[in-house]
């Protein structure tokens, strides 16, 4: 058995930084992830359509000069494969591989009063012992499969998007079924639909989508980002989520019908969020704002697909605009006027089950070789759920948030003394460009761990008081917000599983400037809301 003074699980954007983070403090530290490789997210994910709907160069590592001035960009959206370069490039570049163990899927970690210790077991048998716990296991890397009846009957290939096939997997020609049409749904779709035979689209539930308008970078543009490097994390800094998008201060009905009207063409032609995140400032809150910019998307379906009846599958009936994920697409609703295409509304036409040779539907059966599932992920809290996490005699994560996740700052959970989630529920990191604020997670944790180092302190743990502050700000917060009114994986609903049918915000609801300032808040006063002690058993 191994012992070290800090074991990272997972080598995403976040452990990758923390990994270096650590280093700089002197601390022997290990990384444990479940891959063969870094990357995360953009290791996992490599299905056709895969890239960033956040700006490349808002996306990447802030804090190493060398590499920012490096590194180029190709496209204002990256794909996959350049995301997945551009990490494994960082991990080169800081020499992170030494102290990552690679296909060490933690099983299970385990705290112990009497040693201040974290126990972790590997599902290869590979056991180590830590002073600090800390997770960087994502947002959205716990795959959520459907249960459909005859699944284990399917003749074909079948696989969720985050497990696309690593062999030379070649759909061209075949008939293909996707199943789910949320953000990753609408990225695979609009590839898929180029190389099918036949592609049928299996539809619950419509988005809202914009257009994302990506677009190459030149060598001379790519120049011109380097010397504003400073200037665009300043700008994400500044703004509600850190994204280089902010709210426009006046409201929806501040202006005139025309006005507005010349406000939303202008924000579908801008790329990225624009037209979620640079809305009118009351689009988060104001039910009839929402249907406004709903009213004017839906005209654009409508003159997009050529076929009424399925245009007005693809709109929306179920949420208004801007209260779930919004999805990013290039050409994805022209794909319905495609002759190789098939839209099906499971509202209107139930798929009963799976059978070997396709999904038999209420009045058909359709043949299809092969089953893509674009269905999403246990968000938030899933990868949590998955490992075999004990606090304080013995109490399990899983238990403690049988009913909704408990948090300060979506960083500690009482009971767990010394254990880190960087991209926890409640966190900064989650309502946000990610890669923004899990930097600043980050930047408190490690800071937090130097003041235990350099004071002797053998244990810190949120206080159940604070836990109980910030769980309520969250979630009385996400009351106001019409996200919080609706379901989606923002709000914990997941139907693939049994018992989340009921909503409770997992995100943070609150706004990049006040967490910015709480955490200011929080150092300034020695760690206000954590208990920090020099004796081993603190209740």
């Amino acid at each position: 058995m191994s012992e070290v003074d800090a074991v990272i699980i997972g080598a995403g954007m976040s452990g990758m930084y923390q990994l270096h983070s650590l280093r700089k403090l002197g601390l022997k530290a290990v990384l444990l992830e479940a891959g063969t490789e870094v990357g995360g997210t953009w290791y996992w994910n490599r299905y056709p359509g895969c890239r960033f709907d956040s700006e490349s160069y808002s996306y990447c590592f802030s804090f190493d000069d060398e590499i920012l001035q490096e590194w180029n960009w190709t496209e204002h959206f990256a794909p996959q494969t350049e995301t997945f370069a551009y990490l494994k490039y960082v991990a080169d570049k800081l020499d992170l591989r030494r102290d990552i163990r690679f296909s060490s899927r933690v099983k299970s970690a385990h705290w112990s009063d009497s040693k201040g210790k974290w126990h972790l077991t590997c599902e290869d048998g590979f056991e180590v012992d830590a002073r600090y716990l800390i997770t960087g296991i994502g947002v959205l890397s716990a795959p959520s499969m459907p249960k459909f009846k005859g699944m284990d009957t399917f003749a074909g290939r079948q696989f969720h998007t985050s497990d696309w096939p690593r062999d030379k997997f070649d759909l061209t020609g075949k008939r293909v079924a996707v199943i789910g049409t949320g953000a990753t749904g609408v990225q695979v779709i609009q590839e898929v639909a180029k190389i099918a035979g036949q592609l049928t689209v299996v539809q619950k539930e419509p988005n809202w989508c914009k257009p994302l308008h990506n677009s190459a970078i030149s060598a001379e543009e790519m120049a011109s980002i380097k010397a504003r490097y400073k200037e665009i994390f300043a700008q994400c800094k500044a703004s509600d989520a850190a994204f280089l998008h902010n709210w426009d201060p006046r409201t929806t009905f501040d202006v005139t019908d025309e006005e507005r009207e010349a406000f939303y063409e202008e924000l579908y032609a801008q790329p990225g969020f624009a037209m979620w995140l640079s809305n009118f400032s009351d689009l988060p809150i104001d039910k009839r704002a929402a249907e406004l910019v709903g009213d004017f998307l839906a005209r654009k379906i409508r003159s997009r697909v050529k076929d009424p009846a399925v245009a007005e599958k693809l709109v929306p009936k179920d949420h208004v605009f801007g209260t779930r994920r919004v999805p990013m697409e290039t050409g994805y609703f022209e794909v319905y006027n495609q002759s190789n295409v098939e839209l099906i509304d499971v509202n209107e036409d139930p798929l009963v089950e799976i059978v070997p040779e396709g999904l038999r539907f209420a009045d058909r059966t359709i043949p299809v070789d092969v089953i893509i599932y674009a269905t999403g992920f246990e968000a938030i809290r899933g990868a949590f759920d998955h490992i075999d996490i004990r606090g304080r005699a013995g109490q399990t994560l899983l238990d403690k948030w049988s009913d909704g996740p408990l948090t300060f700052m979506g960083l500690q959970s009482h009971g767990f003394p010394n254990m880190f989630m960087l991209g926890g529920p409640h966190s900064g990191a989650t309502f946000c460009n990610v890669p923004r604020c899990l930097e600043q997670a980050v930047e408190f944790v490690t800071p937090l761990i130097k003041y235990m180092e350099e004071n002797g302190i053998d244990v810190c743990e949120a206080t159940a008081e604070a836990e109980d502050d910030w769980t309520s700000a969250v979630l009385d917060m996400a009351d106001q917000l019409l996200a919080g009114q609706t379901n989606s994986w923002f709000t914990g609903i997941n139907h693939n599983l049994e018992g989340r049918t009921k909503r409770k915000m997992l995100l943070y609801t609150l706004g990049q400037q006040y967490y910015l300032q709480f955490c200011r808040d929080v150092i300034e006063n020695d760690y206000r809301g954590y208990k920090m002690s020099r004796e081993l058993s603190v209740a």
